[in-house]
């Protein structure tokens, strides 16, 4: 299998650390790209330009990475793993969607800053996904309260902490480990894991 992905990518640090939690990373090949630079290859495995990217073994294309993330759970390896979508289902991809939800919100404020200028932030649009990312992080702050105590991280989980990683990454003035203790206590435990120690954004 081959990976299209790049460093800061959030939806690809998700990807990434799900390949390492399942035991699959001898499975796939990594292929750091430029997405915005049209890299050829990228483009010709995904049309839309977008990281990340997964060919399968069998030549298909897989994007968005919470369906890479549903198919790379459904692989069968040589170590048994927890799975990344245990029962009941519904609680973990309502986390999953939260996480989901604060990762665009924060990953289209970084694009818009970047294309725009960050005067894009007093727009209407730039106002609704900074209450928009108030309002994930007071509900994750209440849903998450104290440590995970499961020896495995499940898909919500790893969406949550991903989106919560690159808002310290690249939206550090928001500041919600201060604003929001126990979900900084929580985001603490999650990414003490070696497979967020291993993909820490560059």
């Amino acid at each position: 299998m081959e990976l299209y992905l790049n460093a800061t990518s959030p939806y690809a640090r998700l990807v990434r650390i799900v390949l390492l939690e399942k035991g699959l990373m001898d499975a796939v090949t990594l292929k750091w790209c430029d997405p915005w630079a049209d890299d050829a290859d990228l483009l010709k495995a995904n049309p839309a330009g977008r990281i990340p990217a997964l060919v399968t073994e069998e030549g298909t294309t897989l994007s968005e990475s919470m369906l890479i993330a549903m198919y790379l759970d459904s692989l069968d390896n040589v170590k048994p793993t927890p799975p990344m979508l245990p029962t009941p289902l519904s609680d973990v991809l309502h986390l999953a969607g939260l996480g989901q939800n604060l990762m665009d919100a924060a990953f289209t404020t970084v694009i818009a800053r970047k294309h725009c200028g960050p005067e894009i932030d007093q727009s209407e649009l730039g106002q609704r996904r900074a209450r928009a990312m108030q309002r994930l992080l007071k509900q994750l702050n209440s849903e998450l309260s104290g440590n995970p105590t499961a020896a495995s991280i499940h898909l919500g989980d790893i969406a949550i902490a991903v989106a919560l990683e690159y808002l310290a990454f690249r939206l550090p003035e928001i500041r919600w480990k201060e604003a929001h203790p126990q979900l900084a206590a929580w985001h603490a435990a999650v990414t003490a894991r070696t497979s967020f120690q291993q993909t820490a954004f560059t």
